[in-house]
């Protein structure tokens, strides 16, 4: 067919170049069609080696700017195409054909020819990152096979191609980062095979079409971003069952009220609909309880949650107030005589104050029964008591001879060693610790930590840093006051330390009744059913808090690094308290090995020698594997998420065998969960088996889950807030 095409343009061509005349030519003046005649027929020869695949190629070589530069192997006396660059080809009924067309990121100017729809078995085009220019062309749809589009990252301008649902199978289409222009049209429904539309960051307008979407069945992905689209959201949106990943509807127009039917949508869909113009109360249904803040920021007119923004309650009063109520009548103008008299109240005031201060500074200052280090007063003999006076660097402020005893720089901490006491109202002496009875509690890559129960029968924690390393006293002394400020109910208090060049000690509180692991999993790993619901959900509660502290309130917006059940002390309440924030930090200060063999202060506390080694920490999240990356506060959320989930699941993702019928291990727990709720599996298939038994709370699972979800996203700008995480905790249950 391309051939006789061609002898007809020629035969065409030739007529043109006849004078239409009905006297005889002359010899003289056939040459020159002749001639030109001659020309076509070799040309015709010369091209005739080539496929017609290959022929309507060339036309994509002409139609781009410099196109012998950007195509030098697309050679016209090839006779196939499939070595071209860029070219795929497959073998159809023994012909090798054209299936598809990939030329990416080379920045060519041109435009997209007509002839590439003559490839009736392409099924794939993609021209993205480049400056092709002008519209689509409708023939381009003539290629029946197309099934993927990719046109992203371009100067295509015009409308939406009306024949685009001509395409039987298109699945792809991506027309992002262009200056398309108009609407979508309503022949948009007929495309039934679509999955993916994608026009964001164009300037297409218009409102949001209604009706098409109860139609395409097998969308998953849908991206009208970046446009000038107006007008509300349609109620089949909530139709797109097949949705996944994100609906992203930011930097429009769009108004009015949030469909409720978009709570329809899957729950593992993620809403954009930032910087718009919706307004009324968020709904409360369906995967709406799975969102984020993010998802509805910058729409001034929307509130409720997850908004920090209430909605405004109207009520008979305010309704029917008179004017003289909601008008006040203007202030009366205050004599001068009364404003003198307040301004020398203030002034009294001040200075009231300031003589409060200047003596408790002195009183401070002329204190000399304590000693923050512990230690005897340079050639005295009495023993001092740990206080809470100020310290700088750890060392007491008016301790003159101990400071010049002391001051040496980076190397600081004597060879006796120091007690230092960070807490008010925690006192004992360093002898008292020394002889006190001691019991290994366990050991982790952060040290070994004891029970130690004092000469008072108060219990402590005393975590064993390790010996020797680095004398980098004051940078240690600094981190610990920094850690010792942090004072919150759902969090480990650290009391005191003990420095020396040989020996590092942390002394925090004793939380008494074990860890969140063994709780869940019981001391030989075998599942607990001493975890209620309501614990579940308290333990998270409060964890949450803590967490949330940690990252807004305390001193230097700490990240923890290391979420994990073992880190999740519980006391005889079931109150969580986290522990083990900021030791890697002085871990890495002191340069120990926490691991190193040895005594700990004199033999008077024995070494675990026999320590099993530390499980692969999946508790991680996916970009806090990576080496090299700072950890960030998203870190902790996602750490956290997956504690939620076993909490609920009752599965830990700390091995990675295989599931197994005996086996509560198994290989992804994010990912197992999301397929469950993709596939919707009946909620008693997922939690663990001993929630059952507590039908009523079933609303308060489902919701916790939505929460575990959107703190292990696996985009980290995507996951909410340590804040909101707890924000939204606090609402189960209520």
């Amino acid at each position: 067919m391309p051939l006789l095409l061609l002898l007809l343009h020629l035969s065409i061509s030739l007529t043109s170049l006849l004078p239409i005349q009905k006297k005889p030519i002359k010899m003289s003046k056939l040459i020159t069609p002749l001639f030109y005649l001659f020309l076509h027929l070799q040309l015709l020869n010369f091209a005739l080696s080539l496929s017609s695949d290959g022929l309507s190629l060339l036309s994509l070589k002409s139609a781009v700017d410099g196109g012998a530069t950007a195509f030098p192997d697309w050679n016209d006396n090839d006779t196939t195409p499939c070595h071209w660059t860029g070219i795929f080809c497959t073998n159809i009924s023994g012909e090798s054909r054209v299936v598809g067309i990939t030329i990416t990121g080379l920045n060519l100017r041109g435009y997209i020819p007509s002839e590439l729809g003559t490839l009736v078995y392409l099924r794939r085009l993609n021209l993205h990152g480049n400056n092709f220019y002008g519209s689509v062309p409708d023939h381009l749809f003539n290629a029946s096979s197309l099934h993927s589009l990719f046109l992203y990252g371009n100067n295509l301008s015009g409308s939406l191609p009306p024949s685009l649902c001509n395409l039987p199978r298109i699945q792809n289409l991506d027309l992002s980062n262009n200056s398309f222009i108009g609407s979508i049209p309503d022949d948009l429904r007929n495309c039934k095979q679509l999955q993916r539309l994608i026009l964001g960051r164009n300037k297409f307008s218009g409102d949001f079409p209604a009706g098409i979407w109860s139609e395409l069945t097998n969308l998953i992905q849908l991206d009208l971003s970046s446009n000038d689209f107006t007008g509300s959201i349609p109620e089949d949106i909530g139709d797109l069952r097949s949705l996944s990943g994100t609906l992203n509807l930011s930097f429009n127009h769009f108004s009015g009220k949030l469909p409720k039917s978009m709570g329809d949508l899957p729950m593992t869909v993620s809403f954009d609909l930032r910087n718009n113009n919706f307004s009324g109360e968020i709904p409360q249904t369906g995967s709406f309880s799975n969102q984020g803040p993010t998802a509805f920021l910058s729409n001034p007119f929307l509130c409720g949650f997850p908004l920090q923004k209430s909605c405004p309650k109207s009520s008979p009063e305010t309704q029917n107030s008179s004017p003289e109520t909601t008008n006040p009548s203007p202030k009366k103008r205050l004599k001068s005589s009364l404003i003198i008299l307040i301004s020398v109240a203030d002034a009294f005031g001040v200075a009231f104050i300031g003589l409060i201060i200047v003596y408790l500074y002195w009183k401070k200052k002329d204190s000399h029964s304590c000693s923050c280090t512990g230690k005897r007063k340079f050639g005295g003999d009495r023993k001092p008591m740990l206080c809470s006076c100020p310290c700088i660097n750890g060392f007491s402020s008016n301790d003159s001879e101990l400071d010049s005893e002391k001051d040496g720089g980076d190397g600081g901490g004597g060879g006796e060693g120091d007690l230092v006491a960070i807490d008010k109202g925690f006192d004992f002496e360093l002898d008292e610790l020394l002889r006190a009875s001691a019991y290994v509690l366990g050991k982790s890559g952060l040290g070994i930590v004891y029970k130690v129960v004092l000469g008072n029968g108060v219990p402590v924690a005393v975590r064993r840093l390790g010996e020797g390393g680095e004398q980098r006293y004051r940078d240690f002394a600094a981190e610990i006051q920094a850690i010792g400020r942090v004072k919150h109910p759902n969090i480990v208090r650290l009391r005191a330390y003990y420095w020396a060049p040989d020996e590092k000690l942390l002394i925090s509180d004793f939380i008494s009744n074990g860890n969140l692991a063994s709780s869940l999993r019981g001391r030989n790993g075998q599942p607990s059913s001493s975890l209620s619901w309501s614990t579940r959900l308290k333990i998270a509660k409060g964890t949450a808090r803590g967490l949330a502290y940690l990252h807004e309130c305390s001193p230097r917006k700490f990240v923890h690094g290391d979420i994990k059940p073992s880190n999740i002390l519980l006391d005889n309440e079931f109150q969580p308290h986290i522990s083990d924030f900021g030791l890697n930090r002085l871990i890495n200060i002191t340069g120990n090995n926490p691991s190193s063999s040895g005594g700990f202060i004199g033999g008077a506390l024995p070494y675990l020698k026999s320590v099993q080694p530390e499980r692969t920490n999946n508790y991680k999240s996916p970009e806090a594997r990576v080496n090299g990356n700072r950890p960030t506060q998203k870190w902790d959320v996602y750490s956290f998420g997956i504690v939620l989930l076993e909490l609920l699941t009752g599965k830990s993702p700390e091995l990675s065998c295989p599931t197994t019928s005996t086996s509560t291990e198994v290989p992804d727990l994010v990912r197992w969960v999301r397929k469950g709720f993709e596939e919707e599996t009946p909620l008693s298939d997922m939690v663990d088996p001993m929630l059952l038994q507590e039908v009523q709370a079933k609303k308060e699972v489902l919701g916790v889950f939505h929460i575990a979800l959107a703190c292990t996203e696996g985009d980290p700008e995507v996951r909410p807030r340590m804040k909101t995480v707890s924000e939204n905790l606090e609402r189960v249950g209520t």
